[in-house]
């Protein structure tokens, strides 16, 4: 492979080389053309007079229509028809140009048409000598190409927590896979291939190989990446050697995670190697029966860009959407996750401060917490230590910024602000500190008009403030103004809660005003909690939605 690879690379520059000589003489043809090509200026017979009676005139030249005036200030020609010939002839020498008036013209274009012949036989010979590689790559041992093997599965729907609904629409796929036999009898058609949705990080092989697992048939895994190959028709031997591995050990399933990288729809970016990948595709899919034993599943999580034709019936019937995990998915997970680890965890104060985590994320979070036991010298985990790690896995690890004191105080009022207006409008968050904030998501499916504003007056609680409090604006809000912005253009917009059917970019505007309006009149209201929940924050750094509210309970 490496010799084949070494050929491929010198011609390449061998013929970069020759096509960069074609485009030189091509260059150098052109720029002859305007050097020799007919430059004299076309004067009138007024002008030819001027000359004539100023006596500037050295030389006539008769050529073809015009005649050629060559003067101490340079040449010009006129139409031989505009002067008095006997005149001129009389007065002056005259040659008689016995070429062809078009004769340099002419000459010009067969120049530039031989040159763009001679480039057009470099390309012919370049693409010959890539079709040389593009055999010599397939004449490649199969020895030395990764092969294809199936695996033996040993995950099952016991390792695979918080997908009831996925399970019940694979039982079919997996009772078939069991005992084929059966469906054959009665002329049931099972679909030829399951696409599974969803965002990264749900689960989405592992829930394959489950199905693998409970039906105990081989298992071929391929990524949509690696039928990509920098040979054309590489990808599209591999589909082929794939599928008949599969149907040599049928029944078995076979695995394409990430399917849109070789499934993208076919439009005007083309790619000939990735699309002779998709028509195999494609034609194997349609040349197994129903009943062959050969169930394809795919995965993807960008359905949009997939190829309509590999969507259509009879290729990828069933279409099974997995979302992220819900409360109760999360206790489940959280549940399997922590089965063989010593803990003192409450799961389901966990499962609800995980709102947005994957199952992947949800692994992760619970690996991070027993380190974190561990590094504490702790030999169970506890609830405490998720709380400790969950910013880490979110975000990852994040330097904590020094601030000054003048920072710090600039800080503790526009955080403490929007804690106060959170905890004042039942907007709920975990955490709100000096350096970061961490307001909970929506659980909700349908959110009201009223609790998005409630979110927007957050945003914004810290930025007018500060602007009420130092009577100055400060580059802290530009996160969260960006955020309030993006916001309200979905409340206009996306949402269409605007009084108006039509809505303009004034109506963003007007909405920003009121809130921004409303803000300051309750800051007003609230500003002795405002006062102290600050001078708490410079104590203490973080405070909770309980601490807040106890806070506004003593005030009011």
């Amino acid at each position: 492979m490496e010799t084949v690879r070494n050929y491929s690379l010198k011609g390449v520059n061998r013929r970069n080389l020759r096509i960069i000589a074609g485009l030189f003489a091509v260059l150098v043809v052109l720029l002859a053309f305007a050097f020799f090509r007919d430059t004299d200026r076309l004067i009138t017979h007024k002008e030819a007079n001027a000359l004539y009676m100023k006596k500037k005139i050295q030389k006539l030249i008769v050529d073809g229509d015009y005649i050629r005036i060559k003067t101490d200030d340079g040449q010009y020609k006129v139409y031989k028809d505009a002067i008095n010939k006997k005149a001129f002839f009389s007065k002056y020498p005259v040659e008689v140009n016995e070429a062809s008036p078009q004769l340099y013209d002419l000459l010009s274009l067969l120049i530039i048409v031989g040159a763009f012949l001679y480039l057009f036989k470099f390309m012919r010979e370049s693409r010959a000598q890539q079709i040389q590689q593009i055999e010599a790559a397939s004449a490649v041992p199969e020895r030395e190409l990764s092969p294809i093997r199936p695996i033996t599965s040993r995950v099952t729907f016991k390792d695979v927590a918080g997908i009831k609904d996925v399970k019940e629409e694979l039982e079919e796929i997996i009772d078939f896979l069991k005992a084929p036999q059966k469906y054959r009898e009665l002329d049931i058609r099972l679909p030829k291939g399951v696409l599974l949705v969803g965002p990264p990080g749900v689960g989405k092989t592992l829930i394959s190989k489950a199905v693998a697992g409970e039906a105990n048939v081989p298992f071929f895994y391929q990524s949509g990446a690696s039928f990509v190959h920098i040979y054309v028709g590489m990808g599209a031997k591999r589909v082929s050697e794939l599928f008949q591995k599969a149907k040599q050990n049928a029944p078995s399933i076979v695995f394409i995670d990430e399917i849109d990288a070789v499934g993208k729809s076919r439009g005007e970016f083309r790619n000939d190697e990735r699309e002779a990948t998709l028509n195999q595709l494609l034609t194997e899919m349609d040349g197994f029966e129903e009943s062959s034993g050969v169930i394809v599943i795919g995965a993807t999580n960008k359905i949009d860009v997939l190829d309509e034709a590999l969507l259509r019936a009879g290729r990828f019937d069933r279409r099974i959407h997995i979302s992220m995990p819900d409360l109760e998915d999360r206790v489940k997970t959280l549940e399997l996750y922590l089965a063989h680890k010593p803990h003192n965890v409450d799961i389901e104060q966990v499962a609800r401060m995980t709102v947005g985590f994957s199952s992947a994320a949800l692994d992760t979070l619970t690996n991070e917490a027993a380190i974190y036991a561990m590094r504490q010298g702790r030999k169970t985990v506890e609830t405490s230590d998720f709380e400790a790690v969950k910013e880490k896995v979110l975000l990852g690890k994040r330097k904590i910024l020094s601030f000054t004191e003048e920072e710090r105080q600039i800080q503790a009022v526009y955080q403490g602000a929007k804690a106060v207006i959170a905890t004042w409008l039942d907007v709920e968050f975990e955490k709100i500190g000096i350096v970061n904030t961490r307001l909970m998501l929506a659980e909700h499916e349908i959110l009201s008009r009223s609790a998005l504003l409630n979110r927007i007056k957050v945003y914004l609680a810290g930025s007018i403030a500060t602007q009420m409090h130092f009577n100055e604006q400060f580059t802290n809000a530009s996160d969260d103004i960006h955020q309030a912005k993006e916001l309200i253009r979905k409340v206009i917009y996306d949402y269409a809660m605007s009084e108006n059917f039509i809505v303009t970019p004034a109506e963003e505007e007007a909405l920003m005003k009121d809130i921004v309006s409303e803000l300051k009149a309750l800051l007003k209201t609230l500003e002795r909690a405002l006062n102290e929940v600050s001078a708490y924050l410079l104590e203490h750094e973080n405070i909770t939605h309980e601490g807040c509210r106890k806070i506004l309970i003593e005030i009011f």
